[in-house]
């Protein structure tokens, strides 16, 4: 398994470098016209000069990753708080879910308008939108968690003599927590992606502003090069959430 594991991690990287090799050639030869796909080697020299030398993306990158965060601790306690009160009252889930089921099914892009109405320019509007992403993934994933767990276990603690507190928060909510990570996992990929959809829309700072303007200025490659980067801070959240869930959850 470790020697296939290598086999396959040398063939990536092979496929990757012809890759790049490829888009240079069509760039170079202008078999395309790189206005419309860049040139691996100046986005990667904008990368380089935005990260060492100007530190332009840092910058933009503390910007969108703070409203991100703030965007997620709120839609995920909020939904999981939500989500826990349905599992408990089901006719308080009754009540809301016509409600959230048609908010959900809201284009949230749509409504970025709507928030930079309401919360202005600034990074309330941001988080607003990164809000409404998160929210209903972590609610959704918190009532799936906390109605997937095994009766038997209930039946079990039940005939041992448990209070409906006690097998609530001992067994109810312990096998949810597996769940509730994936949704809390996919919610803060999905904050991201509203804070700088917000930022492309209307925004002062941040990555999201960033790509606006460089495209606005015909700059594929700086286009690219922000891309690029935004695809190794999404998997870089997602490997952190990951080492995050695995040590909490190194009971299972």
């Amino acid at each position: 398994m470790k020697r296939q594991g290598i086999i396959i991690g040398v063939l990536q990287v092979v496929t990757l470098v012809a890759f790049f090799m490829l888009w240079e050639w069509a760039a170079v030869a202008r078999a395309v016209d790189p206005i419309f796909i860049g040139q691996p080697t100046r986005i990667f020299d904008f990368l380089y000069e935005s990260i060492f030398v100007t530190g332009s993306l840092f910058k933009d990158t503390a910007w969108t990753l703070g409203e991100t965060a703030v965007a997620f601790v709120l839609g995920s306690a909020t939904g999981i708080a939500f989500g826990l009160l349905f599992v408990v009252w089901p006719p308080v889930e009754r009540f809301f879910n016509p409600l959230f089921a048609g908010l959900n099914a809201l284009p949230r892009i749509a409504l970025a308008p709507l928030f930079l109405l309401w919360f202005g320019l600034g990074a309330p509007s941001k988080i607003a939108l990164g809000f409404s992403l998160t929210f209903f993934i972590v609610l959704s994933s918190t009532v799936a968690g906390a109605r997937s767990v095994d009766p038997d276990w209930l039946i079990l603690s039940r005939m041992l003599g448990a209070s409906r507190a006690a097998m609530f928060w001992k067994v109810t909510l312990v096998s949810a927590v597996p769940t509730i990570f994936s949704g809390l996992r996919l919610g803060l990929i999905y904050a991201l992606l509203g804070v700088i959809g917000g930022e492309i829309i209307a925004g002062r700072h941040g990555l999201g502003q960033q790509l606006t303007y460089l495209a606005g200025t015909f700059n594929t490659n700086g286009v690219f090069a922000v891309l690029f980067f935004l695809s190794i801070l999404g998997v870089t959240l997602t490997w952190v959430m990951g080492g995050i869930e695995n040590y909490l959850l190194r009971w299972r």
